[in-house]
This record gives C-alpha cells, structure tokens and sequence, in this order.
C-alpha cells in the first residue's frame, strides 16, 4: 500500500513536470526538483539554465561523451572574474562527480545539491559562499553514467561498471568480488573521459569526492587492501572533526568499510592523482525514480558534510611555513611549521642564485600535521651570494603521487651569525677590487726601489 502511494504521488509531480520538460526552455520546477530524480534530459536543461542565468560564476563544458553519445557535463563554479584569490595565490581546487552507477540516484542528487547550493547561495547573496567562491574552484561532473541512469541500471550501455574500470589495480581484487570492470582499463569512454578531465583540467585537485548510493558511509582509500592509507592522519583528522560536529556517518577506510574493490575512481584519485578522496555513499532507501521527502532535507546532512569538505579545503595538504632559520659556523637550524591537516616526509631547504642555479640543499626531513619541528643541517658546504634565494621544497601529503612543491621563504626569516668565508656579497667583484689592491701596492714598492 506504501509503495502504490508513493507511485501516485511520483506520477502526479511527473504530470505536473512534463510541459517545461518537452519544451525545453526552462528546467524542473522547484516542487518537481525536489521530488524527481533526475533524468539526463531534465539535468541538460537544468545545467544549462544555470550557465545562462549565473555567466560570471558557472562556466558549463563537455568532458566527453558516453558510449552512446550524450555529453557529460561539467559545471565549473568559481568568481571567474579573479584568475587567484584575493592574495594572489592560486585558488584551491575541488573536483566532484556524481552518477558513477545510473541507479544510485541519491548520489547523483547530492553532487546535484551541492553546485545548486554554491550558485544559488551565490544569486542571494550569501557571503559564506561568496568567500569560497573567491578562493575556490568547484569542478562538478554530476551525472558521469548517463547512459544507465536512463536506463535505470548500475551498469553503462556495454553492461560495465564505470567504478571498476579505472587505472588502479584493474581487475586485480579477489575472486569472490564478481565484477564487471571491462576489457581492459579506461575501455569505457566515460572512464577515459573523467581520467583525461582529472589530468588535464584539475591534475593538482586538492579535494575529490566521488558520490554514489548504497549504505550510509564515507570511505577514503584503500579498497583493495584494508591497511591504511599513507595520509592516515588527514583521513583520521576529517572522521573525527566529521562525527563530533557536524554527523554520526561512519567515516572508513573502503575495503573494510564496504568490501574488496579494486579499478576504482577513489583509489585511482588518490594512488595515481595524488589526490585525497571519499566515496561519499548515500542511503539506499530509493523507491521509483523519486523521494516523498524534499531531497533537500533528505540529503541536508549530507549536504553539511560537503560544505566543511569545501570551506575548509585549504587544510587537505601539508602548508609548510618555516618561521626562522639560523646559519651559524657550520650548521643551520630551521623552525618549521606545519598549517595543513597533513603530514609530509620529503622536505628539503634550498638555496640558489639570481639565475635559479642551487647551491645548496639540505638533508630531508619531515613535518607531521599540525605540528612544528626544529630540524639542524651540517652547512660547511653552504657559501651566500648577494641576492641568494631561499626556498622549501616538499610533497603536499605523504602519498607517493602527491604533488610537488616549491615555495619561496621570507628573508625576514634569515638570521646570520657571520663567518668571514660564509657571506659574500659579490665574490667576483669581491676578488676583482683584492687584485686591484695588491697590483697598487706592489706598484708603489716597484717605484720606491727605482728611486
């Protein structure tokens, strides 16, 4: 009886929905989004919508298509009238895709809030979202398998699973996990097409959430061992903050959180991008092609997840800030400070010339997150220039894949206890004017004798 009224209601809001659906000018009214999950036809004319009405902030483009040609959409949400942020660095990155199995609506719903919430809090005026938007690039793929979702069906037109057909340990789980991930790695056009859009639009994404629909859990990597990730202390740090503010949802790591799964876009983000990621699996209570309850509130804590995800994603890296260094006769000692919510293990000092060319480089060393070390380096090797530059050099977290970066120190920072062969300001006009000198000198003795 529950089910045959949950079916009326549906195909009434679908009666009231059809007119601006076949006629293609406007997308789903309010009553309708709420309620009816979406179709590709209904999510293009949604998207679009927003491109239109919001140009200075959405930027909608085709990462591709699926194998039976409908495009997937990207929304790439940011203020685009700043290329950085307001300081002038380069803005922070999220990338996001929804829809990997056409079935798991609420997973495709949910990436479909979350750019809803950053465009509309836009239009309104919300300064919360006006400030991420400033600093922030939000990438959203909503819909990857569209193909399926018409079909209703967790695989792809080719009878794949999308989320088992990436580049990280294809086909390569235990037996006892059937599976169909394809003939080969990326043999899915939707699968090359989300892994070319990861390496060449956001290669350096400081967040990935990839949504899906099933229990009611957040994994990070990995899927196909149960130890722990290198970045445990991020992952850990985000579980905790997680469940004692904002929800009870338990936050783990996927091969013990869920089961063996292996060629998935979560462990290929994180093993192969570098990035930190989440499968973030909605309920599966799903009956239809819709919901009773407003998505909005069926999916609000969800919804609160992803926001701190997003608003806090400048701390998903290891920030090096080195507060003092100080050369002495033969050694130099540093402070380093760590601002991120995760670790690095690779640091090293550098020091060069005007040109680039390194001088000087230090040992290796690692700062954990959150925290501060004082590490000593052997500096017999170390001779300044006038002008030298000082840099660190470090991985944004542990993970092997992680990026590389190189940020510049504050010379304020410097302090020098000299010694006579340690600092010299120009050594080859230095030598030039000691040559001058000597000739002057000799010259004068040369004439003395002569006389």
């Amino acid at each position: 009886m529950g089910r045959s009224l949950v079916a009326i209601a549906l195909v009434t809001l679908f009666i009231t929905s059809a007119a601006p659906i076949l006629n293609a000018q406007v997308g789903q009214p309010d009553i309708v989004q709420e309620h009816w999950y979406h179709t590709y036809a209904t999510l293009t004319l949604d998207v679009n919508e927003w491109a239109d009405d919001y140009p200075t902030i959405v930027d909608l483009i085709s990462a591709g298509q699926t194998e039976m040609g409908r495009d997937l959409w990207v929304l790439q949400i940011s203020d685009w009238s700043l290329e950085t942020k307001p300081n002038g660095m380069d803005k922070d990155v999220v990338y996001i895709d929804g829809g990997h199995h056409g079935n798991e609506h609420l997973g495709t719903e949910l990436a479909f809030l979350t750019a809803e919430y950053y465009i509309e809090g836009w239009a309104d005026g919300n300064q919360e979202v006006i400030d991420v938007l400033k600093t922030t690039e939000l990438h959203i793929l909503i819909m990857l398998n569209a193909d399926g979702n018409d079909l209703d069906t967790r695989w792809n037109a080719n009878q794949v699973d999308l989320n088992r057909n990436y580049d990280h340990f294809w086909n390569n789980c235990p037996p006892n996990n059937p599976t169909q991930p394809g003939s080969s790695a990326f043999s899915e056009s939707e699968t090359l097409a989300n892994s070319v859009y990861m390496n060449t639009v956001v290669p350096d994404a400081d967040l990935y959430v990839t949504m899906h629909t099933g229990v009611w859990i957040m994994l990070y990597p990995w899927g196909r061992w149960p130890a722990q990730p290198s970045d445990r202390e991020l992952f850990h740090f985000i579980r905790d903050d997680v469940n004692n503010n904002i929800s009870d949802i338990p936050v783990q790591n996927a091969n013990q959180g869920l089961y063996p799964n292996c060629g998935t876009s979560r462990d290929y983000g994180y093993g192969v991008m570098g990035y930190p990621t989440f499968t973030f699996e909605t309920d599966d209570e799903q009956f239809l092609l819709g919901s009773v309850e407003a998505l909005s509130d069926r999916l609000g804590e969800e919804l609160d997840v992803m926001k701190y995800l997003i608003q806090n994603v400048w701390y998903w890296r290891a920030r090096l800030v080195v507060e003092d260094i100080e050369i002495k006769e033969s050694h130099l000692t540093a402070r380093v400070s760590n601002l991120g919510h995760s670790s690095t293990a690779n640091a090293t000092l550098h020091y060069s010339d005007l040109t680039g060319e390194l001088l000087w480089h230090s040992e290796t060393f690692g700062v954990n997150a959150t925290n501060e070390s004082n590490v000593l380096f052997n500096a017999n090797n170390l001779t300044l220039v006038d002008g030298g530059i000082w840099s660190i050099h470090y991985q944004k977290r542990v993970i092997s894949s992680s990026q590389w970066v190189e940020e510049l120190i504050d010379k304020s920072t410097i302090k020098v206890q000299s010694k006579s062969n340690f600092f010299l300001p120009a050594p080859s006009l230095m030598i030039y004017l000691i040559s001058l000198l000597t000739a002057a000198i000799t010259g004068r003795k040369n004439q003395k004798i002569k006389y």
